[in-house]
């Protein structure tokens, strides 16, 4: 059985995502949840653990769309009702993503 390893509380997010594997042309999916840590993006296709992707969503914060847009790690892969849910680590989250995500998170 495998454990929980993130490091703070996700919070619920339902939003439009857009996932680019190296080499691959990019593919929409959707949000579920995120903490400071990482997104978790349903995808009509599975990807493997520790393969790297580049990820794209917005935020709400504060009344503004705020885009994040960073490199990821992919670190479980699930069937999940006909999708595959991927769990994302950010790699080098920058400072404004990282800024929005504290607010976004309060």
């Amino acid at each position: 059985m495998q454990t929980d390893q993130r490091q703070s509380a996700r919070k619920v997010m339902k939003t439009r995502a857009m996932v680019a594997a190296e080499g691959a042309a990019p593919v929409m999916g959707r949000t579920s949840d995120l903490n400071e840590g990482g997104v978790s993006i349903s995808l009509p296709g599975p990807m493997a653990a520790g393969q790297t992707a580049q990820v794209r969503f917005d935020l709400l914060v504060e009344g503004q769309l705020v885009p994040i847009n960073t490199r990821a790690r992919v670190q479980y892969c699930i069937l999940s009702g006909g999708d595959f849910k991927i769990g994302f680590q950010f790699v080098n989250l920058d400072m404004g993503a990282t800024t929005a995500l504290s607010r976004f998170l309060r």
